[in-house]
């Protein structure tokens, strides 16, 4: 059965914790009932602002959010203003990239991915800046040295312009190395109540039939500095195993899964185990594989199509999230404004970006 895997709430922190600043702006075209320029932000993973061609209008996502007005009355004024001047832009260099590409109609996506992270112990700050086109890489910047990498031939141009914009990589470089930490900080200030909480998760095994893999699901977790993996006789394995990515739930909360392609019998019985472990939280969430904990459709079909039908509600929310962030993401983990949002076609004319 589960072990230890009971919800709650600790207060055991690691001495360094390395927070999050992420902005994701999405420009589309032709895309069914989606807006066409969307720009969200993220601080440690949990949503934090909302703009949408739409709406026409930057909210904030979490109640501490609105702390910042306190000392600056017109943020959520002036986030609106630049939000609406990155709205045509995106749009503009959705059109210079259709003719770069040859292409006319269609589904079409332009993302943009930029931000920082923060470590509070060493005071060791990084950011990042990438932009995709019909989900593949298309231009980032290079922040050892300071130069635009263009990932496609249609990016050249782009390269060129921006590299021998002086003024925009002097503001790219203030922004990365001091705007961006400092309004990281007072974020996680704001909102440390709920980014420096820590909520254990419940532990499920899944199995579809008994010859299929037995999967390992951690759901309502947080933060999402976790890992999840399987043991035998005490050693973690390697072999056999298939690991998930770790996605967001509706609440803010997250989710991980890990299978184990093993044969359960009643010799292998007690010898493989599923840790969880959080970080932040000294002990692990151990679960034993044992037959009569594992929700299958031969001997607990009620339960696991509860499950089943829970993880893909949360799949749905989490597969609308990636479209918006794209694969960016995942290769990325391991003075008012961003420097400057500028149009494919021009170094000229730009706009501040939100802080």
């Amino acid at each position: 059965m589960k072990q230890n895997n009971k919800k709650s709430s600790c207060c055991c922190f690691l001495l360094s914790v390395i927070h999050t600043l992420q902005y994701f702006y999405t420009a589309s075209s032709q895309v069914p009932n989606f807006p066409e320029f969307v720009a969200v932000g993220y601080v440690d993973g949990v949503q934090i602002v909302h703009y949408d061609s739409n709406s026409r209008k930057a909210e904030a996502k979490q109640d501490w959010m609105n702390k910042i007005t306190a000392e600056d009355p017109k943020y959520w004024q002036r986030q609106t203003e630049i939000s609406v001047v990155n709205e045509l832009i995106g749009k503009h260099n959705l059109e210079v990239l259709k003719k770069r590409f040859n292409q006319t109609g269609g589904v079409h996506i332009l993302q943009r991915m930029y931000g920082c992270e923060w470590n509070d112990e060493t005071d060791e700050v990084k950011g990042w800046n990438q932009e995709g086109y019909d989900g593949e890489d298309f231009i980032s910047l290079d922040m050892k040295t300071w130069t635009f990498t263009a990932a496609k031939q249609q990016a050249f141009p782009t390269k060129l312009n921006w590299d021998q914009d002086k003024h925009l990589l002097d503001d790219k470089k203030f922004y990365y190395t001091e705007i961006c930490p400092s309004y990281l900080k007072k974020y996680v200030n704001n909102g440390k109540e709920v980014l420096m909480r820590t909520e254990l998760p419940e532990v499920f095994l899944l199995q579809k039939t008994p010859s299929s893999p037995v999967s390992c699901m951690a759901t309502g977790f947080y933060p999402d500095g976790a890992d999840l993996f399987w043991r035998k006789d005490g050693e973690q394995i390697f072999e056999d195993v298939e690991h998930g990515e770790i996605l967001p739930n509706h609440d803010g909360t997250f989710q991980m899964s890990v299978a184990l392609k093993v044969e359960v019998t009643a010799d292998v019985e007690g010898k493989y185990e599923c840790v969880f472990q959080l970080s932040g939280v000294k002990e692990d969430l151990v679960t034993k594989l044992e037959r009569r904990s594992i929700l299958s459709n031969a001997s607990h079909e009620d339960n696991l199509s509860v499950a089943l039908a829970a993880t893909a509600a949360v799949l749905a929310v989490a597969a609308i999230i990636i479209i918006i962030i794209m694969v960016m993401v995942r290769r990325h983990r391991n003075r008012q404004g961003e420097g400057r949002q500028c149009p494919l076609s021009s170094s000229s004319r730009c706009t501040r970006s939100r802080p």
